[in-house]
């Protein structure tokens, strides 16, 4: 399965990042706690060179904590500092200005030795679709500035939005990479939401979910469709889910596109409690 996934907007939203980098005091990158690496753009290192950047884990309530905790290390060993977050509820968020003043304070404290009057720090958010930029902005401003939505692709447009008098912001469009190499990547961003569903087989999405949940969270799994066991093979098991929630068809058969869609919703509304997808460990080895 190979997705391709990459609108006009998102090429131009590249091309003005590029052209508004050289503006930029530091860059805020939004990524999925669920996913950190696979939320990644690998595009953005390229683009945005060698500003500072922090990592943002958002939708850190979605995450398996404990699982967080060993991402946060991850990127502290690589010398990022990332922060665990929820812009929906605003946890974390008050974190995010004194961390980017830290990673700051040389260059204002040269701009200040010049004789140059302090400014706003000024922060390029940056991130794919889907995760959250919209929510985290209208949080950061106390007032909706931009529209949100839970589908990827809302933002269409770059602006500027004043965080108080000491933070402004660049929000730019969702930009996904023009092709997913790597087939385990789209897996993942697909089952957590960040590609619309309407381009991918739901069922793939949803096998590779249920050999996830299997292999990591197998209590969570039985609990959740009241399984005495898990079989050993994916069809037995879709055909449980399918049976114990109703997903049928004429004929006493199972509907598995139906069972996908169940066990892909419930997913990414945390029915089965906080989830990680991916795992420093496993992303070493991989």
């Amino acid at each position: 399965m190979t997705i391709q996934w990459f609108p006009g907007h998102m090429a131009k939203a590249r091309r003005q990042v590029t052209e508004k980098i050289k503006l930029i005091d530091i860059v805020l990158e939004l990524v999925d706690a669920r996913i950190p690496i696979s939320s990644r753009n690998p595009m953005i290192d390229e683009i945005v060179s060698s500003k500072p950047r922090i990592v943002l884990l958002n939708k850190a309530d979605m995450a398996d904590r404990g699982i967080t905790k060993e991402w946060m290390a991850y990127f502290k060993d690589r010398g990022i500092t990332a922060l665990p977050i929820d812009s929906q509820s605003g946890t974390g968020i008050k974190d995010i200005l004194p961390a980017c003043k830290t990673a700051l304070k040389e260059k204002f404290d040269k701009m200040a030795s010049k004789g140059i009057r302090p400014r706003a720090v000024r922060a390029l958010i940056i991130g794919i679709p889907n995760v959250g930029k919209s929510t985290l902005i209208n949080r950061l401003a106390k007032k909706n500035i931009t529209q949100t939505g839970d589908r990827p692709g809302v933002t269409k447009a770059q602006q500027w939005v004043k965080v108080g008098k000491e933070m402004e912001l660049l929000d730019t469009p969702g930009i996904l990479w023009p092709k997913f190499e790597d087939e385990l990547v789209g897996l993942k961003l697909a089952a957590t939401g960040a590609i619309k569903d309407t381009i991918l087989n739901l069922q793939d999405v949803a096998v590779f979910a249920l050999r996830f949940l299997k292999e990591h969270y197998p209590d969570r799994l039985m609990e959740r469709y009241n399984l005495e066991e898990i079989p050993e093979d994916i069809v037995p098991l879709f055909d449980e889910i399918g049976k114990k929630r109703g997903c049928m068809v004429s004929g006493g058969y199972i509907d598995y596109d139906k069972t996908a869609e169940l066990v892909l919703r419930e997913i990414r509304s945390v029915k089965l409690g906080p989830l990680s997808l991916e795992r420093p460990e496993k992303t070493s080895e991989e």
